[in-house]
């Protein structure tokens, strides 16, 4: 007997199409798994014969083959357990053939019959409904995750034994009912709140305007100096996540396998902050498989890299390709993934190694050479793909005091983020990006007009810097941020000053 049940895979987070194929022969009773299974795929075989025997139905005697189409491509995990199952049934006569025809199935089996949570859920719900199939069936745990998508039946169940008696028609799950994204927008409180930094109001302003362009931003100054919590306040300002980008993050993380069971859609733009002992592999992806790195699961969100030169410098410039480019391409001996990279990057460090260069008092022990050195640990095209970079001093004395005026807090900014990210989105309807930093060079001379004040002086200021024009494009793109946040559609000559001041290298500011 022959039988074959639809599920799919995961091409780094693309989903694809896999027959699980059951043919059974008489003989000396075996179970061979072919179609370049890995370790996970292979033990299934254990799993599938033990929920089987407990829940109520018999593993058929006789020679088992098992066969994952296409048998080219690697797959992986256990998420095939509860199709190779129904496939088995189906083989031996104990289902119908029609009752699973034109239906994908995915799940992971427990040795009593329950149904476990499936890595790539999302990602499977959405390949179902653009390949018409007629329902997906999966685990219960993944409901949540896949409220969200409408126009195919998701039937969510809890175990191998109640998705027999739905194929057999001897009970009926019902299909989910979609929930619409906006229920699920909830803000998540936050113990960092721009309100609670004293003082450092250049660096406030420089972090209103990443937040509100999607830009790269660099701190520079002293220990102490509260670059570290200035970052941590940033998701408070980060505005909401349109549907389309929280679809693109939660795929990401379910298919790594990082959503806890029940989880819904990821509605909070990520914020990584791995530590600086992280290899390059860690950062933009890599391993056996070529898992997803940190670059990437940050996607449209922020990566933090606090204490930016004590990362190997090797890794740091694996950065340099994904921070441009939007996407990463992991290439390993056995696998090639291709995962998506837009974020902000937000990093941090002091000016020297004791962390006073520049300070007032003389405290900076540090030799000339050795300043120089610590700070060429940073390579100078990764500065390149930095649109902002602000010195971040130590707080006055005067801004300490609790006759201080009340700082303005990360809500109030967030407003006015959001105003700008909403003119960005009418401004960009329908071209496939979201922000200022995205535009490249073709669509800046038509999406960025400036007035010929504002072009003489950025003119004047690629004169005096030498810049290549990499530098020059994202001034204007920083530019068209801080008109977005004054309400206006010309650029002028001071939003360009300042973009160009948060550009400049130091000693000329």
């Amino acid at each position: 007997m022959f039988a074959r049940v639809t599920s799919y895979g995961l091409d780094g987070v693309e989903p694809f199409e896999v027959s699980v194929e059951v043919s059974y022969t008489g003989g000396i009773p075996s179970f061979d798994l072919v179609g370049l299974p890995d370790a996970a795929v292979k033990e299934s075989k254990e799993r599938v014969r033990s929920a089987l025997a407990n829940s109520g139905l018999r593993p058929s005697p006789g020679r088992v083959t098992v066969n994952l189409a296409p048998a080219s491509v690697k797959k992986y995990g256990s998420v095939y357990d509860l199709p190779i199952a129904l496939a088995m049934l189906v083989g031996s006569g104990q289902l119908e053939a029609g009752a699973v025809a034109g239906m994908v199935f995915v799940g992971e089996l427990a040795l009593d019959g329950s149904l476990r949570q499936a890595p790539g859920a999302l990602s499977g719900a959405l390949f179902a409904r653009e390949t018409g199939a007629s329902a997906l069936i999966l685990p219960r745990d993944n409901a949540r995750e896949v409220s969200c998508v409408d126009r195919v039946p998701l039937l969510a169940a809890a175990s191998l034994r109640e998705v027999v008696d739905h194929l057999a028609g001897r009970s009926r799950i019902e299909p989910l009912k979609p929930v619409p994204y906006e229920s699920l927008r909830e803000r998540a409180s936050s113990d960092y709140d721009l309100k609670h930094v004293r003082g450092q109001y250049e660096a406030k302003r420089v972090l209103e305007i990443m937040a509100a362009g999607g830009h790269n931003l660099l701190m520079v100054g002293p220990p102490g100096s509260g670059k570290t919590m200035l970052a941590r306040c940033l998701p408070g300002i980060l505005p909401d996540m349109s549907f389309e980008e929280a679809l693109e993050v939660t795929r990401i993380h379910s298919a790594a396998g990082e959503l806890r069971a029940g989880s819904a859609m990821l509605t909070e733009r990520p914020f990584r902050a791995p530590h600086h002992s992280a290899s390059a592999a860690s950062l933009v992806g890599g391993g056996r498989d070529a898992s997803p790195g940190e670059i990437t699961f940050a996607h449209h969100g922020v990566l933090f890299l606090d204490e930016l030169p004590e990362y190997a410098p090797h890794a740091l410039d694996t950065l340099r390709q994904p921070l441009e480019d939007g996407f990463v391409s992991v290439t390993r001996a056995h696998a090639r993934k291709v995962y998506p990279s837009r974020v902000m990057l937000a990093a941090a460090m002091n000016p020297c190694k004791c962390g006073y260069y520049g300070e007032e008092g003389g405290r900076c022990k540090c030799a000339p050479g050795d300043v120089k050195r610590y700070q060429n640990r940073i390579s100078g095209p990764l500065l390149n793909r930095i649109d902002l970079r602000v010195r971040v001093g130590a707080v006055k004395v005067e801004d300490l005091s609790s006759a201080a005026p009340a700082a303005e807090s990360s809500a109030r900014v967030r407003m006015r983020v959001q105003a700008a990210r909403e003119r960005q989105r009418r401004r960009y309807a329908g071209s496939g990006i979201f922000t200022n930093a995205q535009l490249d060079s073709s669509m800046i001379g038509r999406l960025c007009p400036m007035s010929a004040e504002a072009d003489d002086l950025l003119l004047a200021a690629a004169a005096r810097f030498n810049m290549t024009p990499r530098p020059y494009f994202r001034i204007v793109r920083v530019a068209r941020t801080i008109a977005d946040l004054a309400g206006e559609d010309l650029i002028g000559e001071e939003h360009v000053a300042e973009a160009v001041r948060y550009r400049a290298p130091d000693e000329d500011r």
